[in-house]
């Protein structure tokens, strides 16, 4: 059955300002003020079985405002705090470190196995046209490090998304701001289009995506004109979506419903509120994990998300390794 993911929260809007030398990483154009809502429960998967606690930022229960909110717009919650050890990371390949600490300000070692991993680690730029999906190692002193590609100078931000191995702990999104010292050229959101291109793949989005109502978005997956049904699992699903709202960044990262492998993935989502999205769709075939990614406006009339295909950049190993795979 085709249990879907509910995201919703409230949101402030956040204001940008830019020099011609960027050096502390800031957010980036307005966004309308959401209404008040709450969370949600990932949609089901295959091949993958549901998994108790969900993804962070979307458990259950919360009972506190600071919880209440999107993912990723705090660097602290639940007495957990994202720690960048490299906040100014160089323009090009360099290496980001990082660590959880708890409330005591020591790092954390012990975390549950979410999705395949125990910590999920995405980089975007605060224009959201770049776009990195990185699977971080982790040493025996709590400090996690991965190699990332940021091709530019500005704002980023990082996202931490994991599930203490604590009684009680709950899935969490922590994010943090990075700068890449350097003159700051940002480029405008992509445009919309009903298609995105990547490696040879066409990937079409359709559905509606509305502020506070669940709607299902379809991802149909084909290549040279012809389906692609033997999609393979990638993290234990067919397809991984990333939701980053324009202006503050707020994260929401959901599964697909139930379905085979291709050539449609669907989710069922609710923004958290008006405004203008950016999707990045994970997907794997023939060994090689890729990205689609979109531009959607919800509460657009209630009319279906216009997407948006952007050039998805260098993409890693196979399977994801401690490098990661890059989109931009």
């Amino acid at each position: 059955m085709n249990t879907g993911v509910k995201i919703t929260a409230f949101a402030a809007a956040l204001a940008a300002t830019f020099g011609t030398a960027y050096g502390v990483g800031k957010g980036v154009g307005p966004v309308e003020e959401p209404a008040k809502a709450g969370h949600g429960e990932h949609a089901a998967q295959e091949p993958q079985k549901k998994e108790e606690g969900g993804h962070a930022g979307h458990a259950e229960g919360a009972t506190t405002a600071a919880s209440a909110l999107p993912g990723g717009l705090q660097i602290s919650q639940d007495g957990y705090t994202l720690a960048m050890e490299t906040p100014t990371p160089a323009a090009g390949r360099s290496t980001l470190k990082f660590s959880i600490k708890d409330a005591a300000g020591k790092k954390v070692t012990a975390f549950s196995t979410e999705h395949g991993k125990q910590l999920h680690f995405i980089v975007a730029s605060r224009d959201l046209n770049t776009f990195r999906h990185l699977h971080p190692v982790k040493a025996a002193d709590g400090t996690w490090s991965v190699d990332a590609d940021l091709p530019a100078a500005g704002g980023y931000k990082a996202f931490a998304d994991f599930k203490p191995a604590a009684p009680g702990a709950k899935g969490i999104t922590l994010g943090a701001d990075l700068s890449v010292p350097g003159a700051y050229a940002p480029k405008p959101l992509p445009a919309a289009a009903p298609t995105a291109t990547v490696d040879g793949y066409q990937v079409r989005l359709g559905g509606v995506l509305d502020p506070g109502k669940a709607g299902e978005l379809r991802l149909t997956v084909t290549k040279g004109g012809k389906p692609v049904t033997d999609l393979e699992p990638y993290l234990g699903a067919y397809g991984h979506l990333v939701a980053l709202r324009d202006g503050d960044l707020a994260y929401l990262h959901v599964h697909p419903n139930e379905g085979g492998p291709g050539p449609d993935v669907s989710f069922t989502a609710t923004a958290p509120s008006a405004g203008t999205y950016r999707l990045f769709l994970d997907f794997q075939h023939e060994g090689k994990v890729r990205t689609a990614s979109f531009t959607v406006t919800a509460g657009a009339n209630g009319k279906a998300p216009a997407p948006a295909a952007t050039e998805t950049g260098e993409t890693g190993e196979a399977g994801h390794d401690a490098g990661g795979h890059a989109h931009g």
